[in-house]
């Protein structure tokens, strides 16, 4: 195993641990919900997982430094939508710079007005109920009130790159 674990610079050491924490394999979620003058905000997010199944309860983490913060810490529900292998093209939509994500995206309307994406593996709508500083992110645990699947495989990301699960 190769032991990379301090470099010279923090520049170094913090593309190391990303590097290191891409050995990871995630899923892919894209989290919606609307701003106070109603317009839809999502973004793509693999910082997603389980911490309780009672109360249901999931994480998730949102950068500090993005302008979207101020809109997830004030809304009251969200969802967390999980994104099948053939939706690629969807988490790079909402990993983009693009002003209007939403644009010709047919979605369902979730509690609060938060976008139900279609097509998904997973879609969990959440009540916003505790968030907690971390580092450089912010951790936003939620309380999933209500849930819905479909029998698809998900969209997986590791190494750096979109991975599908194998047959």
């Amino acid at each position: 195993m190769s032991a990379n674990n301090y470099s010279n610079t923090h520049e170094d050491f913090t593309r190391n641990f990303r590097n290191a924490l891409g050995m990871f394999a995630t899923g892919i979620t894209v989290v919606t919900t609307r701003a106070a003058n109603g317009a839809p905000v999502g973004l793509t997010v693999n910082s997603f997982n389980s911490v309780s199944l009672d109360p249901p309860l999931v994480l998730w983490s949102l950068s500090a430094h993005l302008p979207s913060l101020p809109v997830f810490e004030a809304c009251e529900y969200y969802a967390i939508n999980v994104l099948a292998e053939d939706q690629q093209d969807v988490s790079q939509l909402f990993a983009s710079r693009v002003e209007d994500r939403f644009a010709g995206l047919e979605f369902d309307e979730g509690l609060g007005g938060a976008p139900l994406l279609r097509g998904c593996c997973a879609r969990f709508e959440c009540r916003n109920t505790q968030r907690y500083p971390g580092g450089d992110h912010v951790l936003f645990v939620s309380e999933v009130v209500n849930f819905d699947r479909e029998d698809r495989p998900p969209l997986l990301f590791h190494g750096g790159a979109y991975r599908r699960l194998a047959p």
